[in-house]
């Protein structure tokens, strides 16, 4: 590829077009991702440059949609389908969790399809099309979640998820899309699983992913704080995980979605059981409020776990 300018929803238009100029089994698929370009444009000019085979605009079903990439996966494809929202997933979770998901148990067969689309809050968007939908995935062996949070995660991670053998499920957090920027001469180069350390800190450190990771930054600026950027949610890098916690003592686990029940909650838990020798505080969990996600602007940022809330959470834990 050429050297690259842009932000995070251009970093994942180039990584579409390049992975689709690489390989030909390379597809995408979805509601208006064609002649419109996609809700958010992510997919803007590819149908100009590979045609209505390769690009292909289907009818307004999310069912549909993940059915016929899961087809044309096991038919030697590698398509890469797109949610308009993340919200809607939900509508196609049968056919991901139950039957793409364990499919390599069930005969040995590989479905390396990407199930793609923009997550999130903080746009005014409301309870139904704001959601963070990787709880309700988390628990099904055999998809993988990956939730990238820089340009670069966006760009490398994208490109990794559509060589990967696996379905994978690909958070994009729309906050981002236009807020991030970033430029490159070299194509950035990612491994699903693989953690990566976005800040040092030796007094404590924050386990993070997507957009909570600008959050968790800005939170800790000033402090003796290291913030873990987790990347992949499944398969987790336990080995990063637990190296910061044991050298740190103090952990505190941020996360967008819901602080009950959520892929908070799982993190603190194996914190706790694998490094408990090593802590000298108890783990702490951040996430959104345990409602659906408000439209309107204040009740949004309430709702929201931001940089004034997580820093006194952190200056709590490193008083502890």
């Amino acid at each position: 590829m050429t050297a690259f300018s842009g932000t995070y929803l251009e970093a994942i238009r180039q990584a579409l077009g390049d992975a689709m100029e690489a390989d030909p089994r390379v597809c995408c698929l979805g509601e208006d991702i064609g002649a419109y370009g996609g809700a958010f444009r992510a997919t803007e000019g590819l149908l100009a440059r590979f045609g209505p085979d390769r690009v292909l605009d289907t009818p307004i079903s999310e069912q549909a949609i993940v059915g016929a990439a899961i087809g044309a996966a096991l038919m030697g494809q590698r398509p890469v389908a797109e949610f308009q929202f993340m919200d809607f997933a939900m509508l196609a979770s049968d056919l991901m969790v139950n039957f793409a998901a364990p499919a390599h148990w069930r005969w040995g067969a590989s479905v390396p399809a990407v199930f793609r689309g923009p997550a999130g809050a903080g746009n005014g968007g409301g309870p139904f099309h704001s959601q963070n939908p990787e709880g309700h995935f988390l628990g099904s062996p055999g998809l993988k979640v990956v939730a990238p949070g820089t340009v670069r995660d966006a760009y490398a991670l994208l490109r990794a998820a559509i060589d990967d053998p696996d379905p994978v499920l690909f958070l994009e957090h729309k906050h981002l899309y236009r807020r991030l920027k970033d430029q490159w001469d070299e194509a950035p180069t990612a491994r699903l699983g693989e953690a990566a350390l976005r800040q040092e800190g030796q007094r404590a450190c924050i386990l993070t992913y997507g957009a909570a990771q600008q959050v968790a930054l800005e939170a800790s600026a000033g402090l003796d704080v290291a913030v873990l950027d987790l990347r992949t949610l499944w398969p987790l890098d336990d080995e990063a995980i637990t190296a910061l916690a044991k050298r740190t003592h103090r952990v505190l686990v941020l996360t967008e979605a819901s602080r009950t029940y959520g892929p908070g909650a799982e993190l603190a838990a194996r914190v706790s059981e694998t490094c408990f020798p090593w802590l000298d505080a108890p783990v702490l969990r951040v996430g959104a409020a345990d409602t659906p996600t408000p439209a309107s602007p204040t009740l949004e940022a309430a709702f929201l776990p931001g940089p004034a809330r997580v820093r006194l959470e952190v200056e709590r834990l490193l008083a502890w």
